[in-house]
């Protein structure tokens, strides 16, 4: 199947159908919902816990059962965010079918995090483009701001970074848009920071 520029459009069937078999044709893709059919084959989705350790460890548990994430709907994206102001990324699913809008609220237990959000005074508004690094107790995190447009859906505007345990980040640092680097040392966690582009 394809999906095509003009939403207007009617491509008839390249053959005959085989209906037993379930085959369906709908000429124009951006309608097929409204013929009654789905495309997903229902399979079930999955989340994926980390559980490293260590620093630039890795290791992933499959909790998608516990989390009640495991739906069958024809999901199409996903997206993180804050949704209650708690600090905890919830996720939001886009679907096709199966009801057009999942959420799933974070209810794991809490740690310490920092969001962070630009106002450009010299590269664009929103600081989209720009690049943010954390640094605490000597790991480095990094967040592209890049706020991605999918299905029916686009990410936040902001910089979410999970702390774990850290009680303070030791420095911010913004490369933003304008080539500007803008620092900030000592701050302090679980809150939403921002911060304008300095104009030196």
């Amino acid at each position: 199947m394809s999906q095509p520029f003009d939403r207007k459009c009617n491509v008839p069937a390249a053959g005959a159908l085989d209906k037993e078999s379930g085959q369906f044709w709908v000429g124009n893709a951006w309608e097929i919902i409204d013929h009654d059919h789905n495309l997903s084959a229902y399979e079930r989705k999955a989340a994926y816990l980390n559980v490293g350790s260590k620093p630039g460890e890795a290791r992933f548990v499959n909790f998608s059962f516990l989390s009640g994430a495991d739906g069958d709907g024809d999901g199409r994206t996903a997206v993180a965010a804050d949704l209650d102001g708690d600090g905890m990324q919830d996720l939001v699913m886009r679907q096709a079918g199966g009801g057009p809008l999942v959420v799933y609220r974070n209810d794991l237990p809490k740690r310490h995090w920092l969001r962070v959000r630009l106002k450009g005074t010299v590269s664009n508004g929103q600081g989209i483009g720009a690049k943010l690094t954390v640094e605490i107790g000597g790991r480095k995190l990094f967040r592209e701001l890049y706020p991605q447009n999918t299905y029916v859906s686009q990410q936040p505007t902001e910089g979410h970074f999970g702390l774990g345990d850290a009680t303070k980040v030791d420095r911010l640092v913004i490369r933003w848009p304008s080539g500007r680097t803008q620092e900030i040392r000592d701050l302090t966690v679980d809150r939403l920071l921002t911060v304008t582009e300095s104009r030196e």
